[in-house]
C-alpha cells in the first residue's frame, strides 16, 4: 500500500505539542533551507538542537555531532519531541535505527526526502513519521 503520513490534526498536534527540535543536517549557511527553516521553527518558540557532525554552532545553539549526542545539549528533563530531517534520502535508514535506538517520539523527513521503507520501520517501531513535508510550512499553516 505504500506509506501515508498521518492526518493533518495529528500533524497539527505534534506541532502544537513538541517543544524542541533536534536538526539533522542544519546548515550554519543562512542560504541553505535547513537554517531558514529552522531559524523560523525558532521564531515559532521551538528549541532547534542542530546535529551536524561539522558544526560547532548554529542559531546560538551548540551543535552535537550525532543524535547519540543529544543528552549533552539537553537541560535536566528535556527532551527532543521531534527529529527534523534535512540530509538525502540514502541517509534516512540510518537515522532511523539511531532513532529507534534512542527512543525517540518523532521523526519529520523534509520537503524531497523520502524513504519508504525507513519511515514504515520507524513507524513499526513506534516513531510517529512525517515524511515529504515541510515542518516550517505545516506549522505556519496553524497560525
Amino acid at each position: 500500500m505504500g506509506f501515508t503520513n498521518p492526518p493533518r490534526e495529528d500533524i497539527d498536534a505534534l506541532l502544537r505539542r513538541a517543544r524542541t527540535l533536534a536538526v539533522v543536517g542544519l546548515s550554519a549557511d543562512p542560504a541553505r533551507t535547513s537554517h531558514g527553516v529552522s531559524a523560523a521553527m525558532q521564531r515559532f518558540g521551538y528549541r532547534v538542537i542542530p546535529v551536524n557532525p561539522g558544526l560547532a554552532s548554529a542559531l546560538g545553539e551548540r551543535a552535537v555531532p550525532a543524535l547519540a549526542d543529544l543528552g549533552t545539549a539537553l537541560a535536566p528533563g528535556e527532551q527532543v519531541d521531534i527529529v527534523n530531517v534535512f540530509r538525502r534520502p540514502g541517509h534516512v535508514a540510518g537515522i532511523v535505527d539511531e532513532c529507534i535506538a534512542l527512543g525517540l517520539p518523532a521523526l519529520w523527513l523534509q520537503e524531497g526526502v523520502v524513504d519508504e521503507a525507513a519511515a514504515e520501520r520507524a513507524r513499526d517501531a513506534g516513531i510517529v513519521v512525517v515524511m515529504d513535508r515541510c515542518i516550517y510550512k505545516d506549522r505556519a499553516r496553524m497560525g
